[in-house]
């Protein structure tokens, strides 16, 4: 019985631009790089006799020398090989880190064990045959996978399992369904033809490319990245893992996949149009802002309507949760829609003729964006209408 280690899109060196921080730039990054050691627990765990990383282990073909450095380093740790291939974010075209000297120093010196497979051709080990297809460019219209269909299949090694190890997209399954915000977008090339006459004469296709879990048939699996780096489009989107393989020639996989991921990535959808509201979403996050801090990130997909003083409530919770959270990512509007008691204050000020003019001002030309259906100028003259209401709470305690 065969066990290796399936691991994929490791993307070291992400610059996480969306994330304004740099401090919290440098944790998300930092955790990529832990994520080899998550990886290396599990080695006396599985036994595996080798890890596969099925392209990407970089975010790109020209990272920085301490990224090599650093990965170098962790996957020395590791005492079993690993064999990676080039995917379109790290391709092996001329120029890319593979050919670097300092790459190849700090291998030979840091990670003897690392092989980075850059031919497509046959790599016979003690226990298995590994079919590799780098990606030598970004964007490659020819399919990676070609090579393959030309071997000679009967003169393999008859009793050692077959893997091929992939980066990219399959027929029937596109591995580009990227969150908008990620700092790349994956190329819509690079496709894969996995067709059954060649998947029969296989025993695993170990894939890179998609960021999360996935089946395509018994014996062809995306692993995913074992640290996620995005929101999840769909509820059965899993990421975090690695997935360890245990085979004998001809017959099916066993594939188990083991919780590798240190962040935590969540999503809330909220809709807010009472004081009611707001108060059970404060309590919904309360566990959330006690946890420890600079571990989750948060997609919080919010709409309705709060009045003045109650919008004012919530964006002091989400000046908390900014402070509190790795990343704060937040979808649709709250709406300021102040309140009749809120307009009377405003326009009712005989100590402040002035607020009192403006408010009213503001209030007729918002009853006409209302009837004008013109949700920008509405949204607009309701941030005005806010400031308005904050500037005379402040002019009231001075």
């Amino acid at each position: 019985m065969l066990t290796f280690l399936h691991s994929a899109d490791w993307q070291i060196g992400k610059p996480y631009a969306r994330v304004q921080d740099p401090d919290k730039r440098a944790r998300l990054r930092q955790a990529r790089i832990e994520a080899i050691d998550r990886i290396g627990a599990l080695i006396p765990l599985c036994n595996p006799s080798f890890l596969l990383v099925a392209g990407d282990l970089f975010d790109s073909p020209t990272p920085s020398s301490s990224d090599v450095s650093a990965v170098c380093q962790a996957i020395g740790k590791l005492e079993i090989p690993v064999l990676v291939i080039p995917g379109n974010h790290d391709h092996g075209a001329p120029g890319s880190v593979w050919h670097s000297a300092f790459f190849q120093a700090e291998q030979q010196r840091r990670a003897p064990n690392l092989k980075v497979l850059l031919e497509r051709q046959v790599l016979e080990l003690d226990s298995a045959v590994v079919l590799p297809c780098p990606l030598l460019r970004r964007s490659d219209n020819s399919d990676p996978t070609a090579w393959v269909r030309q071997l000679q299949w009967a003169e393999l090694p008859p009793d050692k399992p077959r893997i091929l190890l992939a980066h990219g997209s399959v027929h029937g399954f596109e591995a580009s369904d990227f969150d908008a915000d990620d700092d790349q977008q994956a190329s819509s090339n690079n496709r894969l033809q996995l067709d059954a006459p060649l998947v029969e004469q296989l025993d695993y296709v170990a894939l890179g490319d998609w960021h999360g879990l996935k089946q395509i048939n018994p014996r062809t699996w995306y692993s995913g990245t074992p640290e996620p780096d995005r929101f999840p489009r769909t509820n059965d989107y899993q990421g975090g893992q690695v997935l360890a393989v245990s085979m004998r020639r001809g017959n099916a996989p066993r594939v188990e996949a083991h919780a590798t991921a240190a962040l935590e990535w969540q999503q809330l959808q909220v809709k807010l149009h009472s004081p009611g509201d707001l108060e059970r979403l404060e309590q919904q996050l309360e566990p959330l802002l006690q946890a420890e801090p600079g571990q989750q990130l948060l997609l919080l997909e919010q709409n309705g309507s709060l009045s003045l003083e109650e919008h004012q409530r919530y964006a002091e919770l989400l000046e908390r949760l900014e402070a509190h959270l790795l990343r704060l990512k937040r979808r649709g509007v709250i709406e300021q829609s102040p309140d009749p008691s809120e307009l009377q204050e405003l326009m009712n000020r005989a100590d402040d003729p002035l607020i009192a003019r403006v408010a009213a001002g503001l209030q007729a030309e918002l009853q006409q964006a209302e009837e004008a259906a013109d949700p920008q100028q509405r949204q607009l003259l309701q941030m005005a209408l806010a400031e308005l209401h904050r500037a005379a709470g402040a002019v009231t305690c001075g």
